[in-house]
């Protein structure tokens, strides 16, 4: 592990290179940036010329499953101007080949006023653990002669193996952004090195708001990154802290809805948060902003106003403002969860549920932002009562592993400050040492994931130190927590943590390596047996100082439980 004065110099020396460049003021890991200097203008040249040839040429193309992943798959795509009659051709085995025609929606950012053209393509009525072929244009695509073309394969029907990846914190190789690193290319490789039927994307896609000027640039950079594995099988997000942009809807997430079209939930709240079902596996994907008690999203941290471009008519953002959107659902979205784990609790063709989202219930990350007791108390009592298996988090940048835990144990925290005790309702693990063959019966306990190290240009978020007993601490938010005025120079801090808790439910730490990614094979087993998901964690030791392609696996866990037939 590395020790503090190391992390401490790593992110003084980020800190440092930050000021050269002359576009970052922020305090806290949801600092919100100005972008200034030889940034903007490099950028201004890179869009002018953009703008200057742009048509409907399709690009960032990427996949999400529709409804039922083994019949529906949504192919979107954005182009740099709008684009003319957008449709797919689609050929398969045993069938002609169709045309789907695109719906182009588009949205207008709110900092720097660029409307941004993106194109959703729903194709139905496909058939089950089938590959097929996809060719993308537009009556304007200037590649119209020879239009991208891919592939992929639809979800199996009924209990069949299958394979996913998963990790969250990706930004993009354009080394010009704020939080991005050329890391993140090589980490959409690793999607295609292991050939996952999909993959999940557990939030702070690309860090757009932390260069506000320029959002629809680092969207465009990430969507052209990803397009490498997203073209060939569904990502599926889920929003984390990043997508939160000023100006750009309720909750600042117009950018992130408008690019993805993702499966439906039936709320006021489309897009936000969804499920859907491969083998007898059922994902949720859920929206932690609306829950966490840490500062949602990003701040304005000075010392000048952000301005928008005249042409939005926005008004400045002062120093100090913070975009905080806890409870924006007036608890529509719980209550949907919690009906969505009871169907699931009376399906007998449901073994699994995994759910992902993008802040963390459990981390005993020190240098990043740790656990928040917001989460734990609207879901985790849902989590235990309807036998959740697994939980998927990014946010921390690091790799962290749970034991199972069940419950909670009360008053076992205290103040960070003034060290009176606190109930941060401490998640109460079901063992207290991994089994030999790290194999766990996951219908004794939730475990819970870190995955938070796609591709960010961050330091290691290092872990708490250990106590007198060899326990290690973890922060938690417990109470919500606005930026406050922090210097004379007028940027703005937050608190680290508002308590403190022994770590008792920490099974496994990364302290090499920020990067890695999650691999998980589900076996359905026999009728009357067992079902198993192996769990393979490969990560890409020293990618923190030096980008690497090379990914070498870190631990295996086997998760297992009885067959629900």
């Amino acid at each position: 592990m590395s020790n503090d004065k190391d992390s401490d110099a790593r992110a003084a020396d980020l800190a440092a290179a930050v000021s050269r460049r002359g576009f970052l003021k922020l305090a806290g890991a949801s600092g919100f940036a100005t972008a200034t200097g030889a940034l903007a203008s490099a950028s201004r040249a890179a869009t002018s010329t953009a703008a200057a040839t742009a048509d409907g040429t399709p690009e960032q193309i990427h996949l999400t499953w529709g409804n039922d992943p083994t019949r529906e798959v949504v192919i979107s795509w954005a182009t740099l101007a709008q684009s003319a009659n957008p449709r797919v051709r689609l050929s398969g085995p045993g069938e002609q080949h169709r045309t789907v025609h695109g719906v182009q929606r588009t949205y207008t950012d709110g900092l720097n006023g660029e409307v941004v053209f993106v194109c959703h393509a729903r194709v139905h009525d496909l058939k089950p653990a089938t590959r097929y072929e996809y060719e993308v244009t537009a009556d304007n695509d200037s590649n119209a002669a020879s239009p991208f073309s891919a592939s992929f394969e639809t979800a199996p029907r009924g209990r069949a193996p299958f394979r996913w990846t998963s990790y969250g914190d990706l930004a993009t190789p354009n080394t010009a952004w704020v939080l991005s690193y050329p890391q993140s290319r090589f980490a959409v490789q690793a999607v295609e090195r292991f050939e996952p039927l999909f993959h999940l994307l557990n939030g702070d896609l690309c860090y757009a708001n932390l260069n506000p000027t320029h959002q629809p640039d680092v969207w465009r950079d990430f969507g052209n990154n990803n397009q490498t594995s997203a073209a060939n099988r569904p990502w599926m997000p889920c929003p984390g802290n990043h997508e939160i942009e000023f100006h750009n809807g309720p909750q600042g997430l117009d950018s992130y809805l408008t690019r993805y079209m993702l499966p439906e939930n039936g709320t006021h709240f489309p897009g936000r948060w969804y499920s859907f079902r491969v083998s007898s596996v059922l994902f949720i994907s859920l929206d932690a902003d609306d829950v966490v008690y840490q500062d949602a999203a990003a701040f304005v941290a000075g010392p000048a106003p952000l301005v928008p471009a005249a042409s939005t008519g926005q008004p400045s953002i002062e120093p100090g403002t913070s975009f905080y959107v806890r409870g924006y659902s007036h608890g529509e979205q719980t209550r949907w969860l919690e009906e969505t784990l009871r169907r699931a609790s009376h399906h007998d063709d449901i073994d699994w549920i995994v759910v992902q989202m993008h802040q963390d219930a459990l981390s005993s990350s020190k240098t990043g932002n740790g656990s928040d007791k917001g989460i734990r108390e609207a879901w985790l009592p849902l989590f235990d009562r309807y036998g959740v298996d697994l939980v998927l988090c990014g946010h921390d940048h690091d790799y962290e592993r749970s034991y199972p835990v069940r419950g909670c144990n009360h008053h076992a925290g205290v103040d960070a400050t003034t060290g009176e005790v606190v109930d941060t309702l401490q998640p109460r693990p079901v063992m207290a040492s991994d089994p030999p063959d790290a194999t766990f019966d996951t219908s004794r306990g939730t475990i819970h994931l870190i995955l938070g190290g796609g591709g960010t240009s961050a330091p290691l978020d290092v872990y708490g130190n250990d106590t007198a007993t060899g326990v290690t601490q973890a922060k938690i938010f417990t109470k919500p927590n606005r930026p406050v005025p922090g210097t004379s120079a007028n940027t703005f801090v937050r608190n680290p943590a508002d308590a403190l808790e022994d770590a008792i439910w920490s099974a496994r730490r990364d302290t090499g390596t920020g990067y890695g990614i999650a691999v998980f094979d589900h076996d359905p087993g026999s009728p009357g047996g067992k079902t198993t998901i192996t769990m393979n964690y490969y990560h890409a030791p020293g990618a923190d100082q030096t980008p690497t392609s090379t990914y070498e696996l870190f631990e295996t866990v086997v998760l297992t439980k009885d067959r629900q037939r």
